[in-house]
């Protein structure tokens, strides 16, 4: 696929969303790119914003199959992964696939599963394969998880993991939407959600030559060597317990190539790269007790790299 028909799947699928997700561009913009550069989303924020709504309308956008597992207290490894029955019949074991294997995986409201549970998720997420009664098997080539959280909820809920953390390629929240674009929400839902009514724009294939395409968008060693500085500089700054790691590094750099295709480039620039620069670390980054006292945030700490850090001429 060259890049003027990959941006037209990409402006499809954003216009198609935008059917649904009233004024959430900026949302949709990095959802696209961790889609085209194979990473995975976590969306934190407070109820009844849209975050799964935003899954739910990206799925229906891309014709492809699609699965949601609603993250509970009691809710097993074996939920997720699959499960091996004996077939008296037969006298095997047959493997019974779990909603694991899919394209797009909405897990909704992650935290409120257990440890090992979530731990389910992370040979997935970081090798696309899983392991189950001993035997390794391959996810699809596109493989997509849309996680969701709830950050004001603490009852019953598990704090992700820093390994989970960092399998995400992205965090980031929706927020509040304008009244006006609000006023439109409560038109659009007067009868029926506009959900019901949304319809594929573009194929398996067509998100597939995506990545693909977004994979050949050229970076120059001078812009990999600003995003391996933005990342390493994390883990010299006092607060900061432990720093983002080179998983951040390899994520900065695909979420910023697949920008920089959606934006009709055929180069990174240095402001696709500070685009992306908080939700792609920030969420990475462990705080020591005392600098969350007193008030360092993760996100601070980024915004403060990303000013301080030279960019390349």
């Amino acid at each position: 696929m060259n890049p003027a028909a990959a941006r037209e799947v990409f402006h499809k699928i954003a216009a198609n969303i935008s059917r649904v997700m009233q004024g959430q561009s900026v949302a949709t913009r990095k959802l696209l790119a961790a889609l085209a550069s194979g990473g995975h989303v976590l969306l934190e924020d407070f109820p009844g914003t849209g975050k799964t709504t935003l899954a739910k309308a990206l799925a229906r956008s891309v014709d492809a199959r699609f699965k949601r597992v609603q993250f509970t207290p009691d809710l097993l490894p074996s939920d997720i992964l699959g499960v091996s029955i004996f077939n008296q019949r037969d006298q095997e074991f047959q493997f019974h696939e779990g909603p694991i294997f899919t394209n797009i995986l909405l897990a909704d409201e992650i935290n409120r599963a257990s440890p090992r549970t979530q731990s389910a998720l992370l040979e997935a997420m970081g090798e696309g394969q899983v392991s189950v009664d001993g035997e390794r098997r391959n996810l699809a080539d596109l493989f997509f998880v849309i996680a969701t959280q709830n950050p004001v909820e603490f009852r019953a809920t598990y704090p992700l993991p820093e390994a989970q953390m960092d399998r995400f390629a992205m965090q980031f929240t929706l927020g509040y939407v304008q009244p006006t674009e609000e006023v439109a929400v409560l038109t659009a839902q007067a009868n029926n959600h506009p959900l019901e009514a949304l319809g594929s724009c573009a194929t398996f294939a067509d998100v597939t030559a995506l990545k693909h395409t977004a994979q050949n968008i050229r970076i120059s060693e001078e812009l990999k060597r600003y995003v391996v500085d933005l990342v390493g500089a994390t883990r010299a700054v006092s607060g900061v317990q432990l720093g983002a790691s080179p998983r951040a590094s390899i994520a900065l750099m695909k979420a910023a190539q697949a920008l920089a295709l959606f934006d009709g480039q055929e180069f990174v620039t240095p402001e696709q790269i500070q685009e992306l620069a908080v939700p792609v670390i920030a969420h990475r980054l462990v705080m020591q007790p005392q600098a969350r006292f007193s008030g360092l945030t993760a996100r601070g700490v980024v915004e403060d790299v990303v000013k301080k850090i030279k960019v390349p001429a």
